[in-house]
C-alpha cells in the first residue's frame, strides 16, 4: 500500500493516472483517412449493389399491382426485397466517407433507397390489406414499379462510375 499524503490521498494517485492517460493519447497515431479514390470506389460498389437490388424489387412492386388475387410467394418475395433494401440503406448510411461531395452523394443515395423501401412497403400494404377497401384496390391496380427515384439512383451510380473510371491514380486522389 502507498503511503498517504497530508490530504489523505495516495501519493500520485489520480493525478499520475491522468498524466499517464494523456501521454498515451499523444503517442497514438492519427487515424488514416481513406483517400478520395478509395472512398469513391466503395460508394460506387455499394451503389452497384443497390441498383442490382432494384430489379427484383421493381418486379415485386409491379406484381403487387397486377389484377386478381396475389400469391403468398409474392408476399414472401416482397418481404425478402424489403429486407435487402433495408440492409443496403443501413450500409449506405454507415459508409465512412470524409469527402464533402461524396457525403452529399451518400445522403442523396440514402434518400433514394429509403424511397424504394417505402414504395415496396406501400405496395405490400395495398396488395395485402388488413382492411380491404375499394379505393385501396384501385390504387393497387395503378402500381407498375418503383418509378422515377429508381431511375435517379441508376443515373447517380452511372455518374459515379464515370467519375471513378476517369479518376487519376496519383497520390492523395
Amino acid at each position: 500500500m502507498r503511503p498517504r499524503t497530508a490530504r489523505g490521498q495516495q501519493s500520485g494517485g489520480p493525478r499520475r493516472y491522468a498524466v499517464r492517460f494523456l501521454a498515451n493519447l499523444r503517442r497514438r497515431p492519427a487515424p488514416v483517412r481513406p483517400v478520395r479514390a478509395a472512398q469513391l470506389r466503395a460508394l460506387t460498389a455499394l451503389l452497384d449493389e443497390a441498383v442490382a437490388a432494384q430489379t427484383p424489387a421493381d418486379r415485386v412492386v409491379a406484381a403487387c399491382g397486377e389484377p386478381g388475387p396475389l400469391s403468398g410467394q409474392t408476399a414472401q418475395e416482397a418481404g425478402r426485397q424489403c429486407m435487402a433494401l433495408h440492409r443496403l440503406h443501413a450500409r449506405m448510411r454507415d459508409l465512412p466517407l470524409t469527402e464533402s461531395d461524396l457525403v452529399r452523394v451518400q445522403e442523396y443515395a440514402g434518400r433514394l433507397l429509403a424511397y424504394d423501401q417505402w414504395m415496396l412497403r406501400e405496395a405490400m400494404d395495398l396488395a395485402f390489406p388488413t382492411n380491404p377497401h375499394p379505393t385501396g384496390e384501385a390504387a393497387r391496380l395503378h402500381l407498375n414499379g418503383l418509378g422515377r427515384p429508381a431511375d435517379d439512383l441508376r443515373r447517380l451510380r452511372d455518374a459515379l462510375r464515370f467519375e471513378c473510371d476517369g479518376e487519376p491514380a496519383g497520390p492523395g486522389r
